[in-house]
């Protein structure tokens, strides 16, 4: 699985205390980004939860 953030990120940072093991707030961005090119499986549904939470529909999701 891979995930992307996408530039309608409104920075509520959601994602980031849902799952700061995958997330991260880049300060210069101003929007989260994706820590992992592949998604660890133990973290796959919080990811998927993430994106299903995500206001702004920023997180886009890419199964195996």
């Amino acid at each position: 699985m891979k995930a992307k953030v996408t530039k309608d990120c409104m920075g509520d940072r959601l994602c980031n205390n849902l799952c700061p093991e995958v997330f991260e707030y880049d300060e210069d961005e101003l929007k989260s980004k994706v820590k992992f090119d592949e998604i660890p499986g133990e973290y796959k549904d919080l990811v998927r939860q993430a994106a299903e939470e995500c206001g702004a529909h920023a997180i886009e999701i890419e199964e195996d």
